[in-house]
């Protein structure tokens, strides 16, 4: 897992974008926190942007990127994408590539898509053309301003049909035997290839076209040799199509620019592209057996009154409904997101404004939320002195995340110790979920100047700060497992 963390300070948010928000890169460049991973000849890929039309901005899991000629590369936060570029990802792969024109395009596990032509005119948008080429697996397109202006030249080819633009938001799962695909905003419009329908064509074809709009409640579906495409109504079995396909996601919240905050502006734009690949989990439901108690008569017997001693009910770290703004607010440290609208299950999160108020300032973060913590006077130097200081977890969410579903889990414990005088902490978290059984998310790393500190590696990340009097801390984390990827968010408070 190849992402980029960082400590936000004022001059960091004025930086050029890798990760799109948060500046991330200048955080891992200064503190040399960026590690490259690569299995035998794939090498950890830093293209020139010279010729580029976007670049990655998210990455979990293991993907690659091989242009012609070229070696395949591992892919990581920051790659440039070019055209004739072929985006592949492994069976716990998901990448984001936003473009120039801030299309998004969400390239899923198990996947290979190829950047055909990508030739955005931000002078003439109605003279851009765009062609991607899904050669097999899911993708997610959310139109940028080359396909919301240019329609007629916008193309997704598959491996048997073509795939024009009516609208903003569609997602794709194509194979050799089959093409399906709904629409979560807008309409797109489905073709077999013909002789009236070429795949070195741009734009939808009209030939034997089925056109599909949002709020149908139908997907599109075209087998190899069918003459044409089908609407057919959305299983009710999930086991009919792909779980990443199901599910709408409600379009992110609008962006309020501030005068003089274009920083502002630009890190909410791109955090969205984490938030708009929420999909709404689905209702498992799950037939529980209840025996009925037999009713029997026996002897009455006389049972001695055994005095009965309370048990401590555990800790409940997570709150069953969303804290309220002023609740986490009354703290140094407050988890702000990027979007203004709460996702399903948020507990412990503000929007960006709330979070923002009273001078706090970002401190860490990643495409979803960010830390911000209070500081006096402008200062970001921890108190000296603080020595060891232990802290018990306070408040916390975790999600399990697998093909398109995000679920809550339970939260059991953790601990989180740091030694302000080695500059070391060492951090563990207890969860639990009905797929995933108990999991156990341990990490170890350096703290930094201003109390940041941080960790990654290929299979999980986090990074966190502590408030400037050492009594409070807070991190992010992220794992990613056989079956998904599990992550969350931390509060800490120092033991007494």
């Amino acid at each position: 897992m190849n992402l980029k963390y960082l400590n936000l300070q004022t001059s960091c948010r004025q930086a050029s974008r890798l990760l799109g928000l948060l500046c991330i890169a200048c955080f891992m460049a200064a503190t040399g926190a960026v590690q490259a991973s690569g299995d035998g000849a794939d090498k950890s890929v830093a293209k020139s942007v010279a010729k580029s039309v976007g670049e990655v901005s998210l990455v979990l899991g293991k993907a690659y990127i091989q242009a012609p000629g070229e070696a395949r590369a591992l892919i990581q936060v920051g790659t440039a994408i070019s055209v004739s570029d072929m985006i592949e990802t492994t069976p716990n792969g998901h990448v984001h590539i936003r473009f120039v024109d801030q299309a998004l395009v969400s390239v899923r596990p198990s996947s290979r898509l190829e950047i055909v032509r990508y030739d955005y005119r931000p002078e003439a948008p109605s003279e851009s053309i765009v062609k991607l080429n899904l050669v097999e697996g899911v993708t997610r397109a959310i139109s940028g301003q080359a396909a919301k202006q240019a329609r007629e030249n916008f193309r997704m080819n598959t491996p048997i049909a073509a795939i024009g633009v009516r609208g903003t938001d569609f997602v794709v799962s194509a194979n050799q035997q089959s093409v399906r695909a709904l629409v979560n905003e807008g309409a797109i419009v489905v073709a077999p290839f013909s002789s009236q329908c070429s795949v070195d064509a741009f734009g939808p074809c009209s030939q034997n076209s089925q056109e599909l709009v949002s709020g149908a409640g139908q997907i599109v579906q075209i087998n190899a040799n069918a003459l044409a495409p089908v609407l057919i109504p959305i299983p009710a079995s999930a086991a009919e199509i792909p779980e990443s396909m199901l599910g709408k996601t409600a379009a992110p919240g609008a962006t309020k620019t501030e005068p003089n905050a274009e920083s502002k502006a630009e890190s909410k734009k791109e955090s969205s592209e984490l938030y708009v690949e929420t999909v709404n989990s689905k209702v498992v439901s799950q037939t529980i057996a209840t025996a009925k108690a037999v009713s029997t008569q026996a002897p009455a017997v006389v049972v001695p009154v055994v005095p009965v001693v309370p048990v401590a009910a555990a800790p409940k770290f997570t709150p069953d409904t969303p804290l309220s703004a002023q609740a986490l607010t009354n703290s140094q440290l407050v988890w702000g997101r990027w979007s203004e609208a709460r996702a399903p299950n948020e507990r412990i999160t503000v929007s960006y404004d709330t979070a923002r108020a009273e001078g706090r300032q970002v401190t860490v973060g990643n495409a979803a939320y960010g830390l911000f913590r209070t500081e006096a006077n402008g200062s970001k130097e921890v108190r000296p002195g603080l020595g060891v200081v232990a802290f018990n977890l306070v408040q916390a969410q975790s999600f399990y995340k697998t093909e398109g579903r995000s679920e809550l889990m339970e939260v059991k414990g953790g601990k989180l110790s740091i030694d302000f005088e080695q500059s070391l902490f060492a951090t563990s978290l207890q969860l639990s979920h009905a797929a995933t059984g108990n999991i156990e998310f341990n990490d170890k790393g350096r703290i930094f100047g201003g109390g940041y500190f941080h960790n990654i590696s290929d299979t999980q990340a986090m990074a966190g700060a502590v408030s400037l009097d050492g009594a409070q801390a807070g991190y992010f984390f992220e794992k990613v497992l056989a079956t998904g990827s599990i992550e969350g968010l931390t509060l800490w408070g120092k033991q007494p």
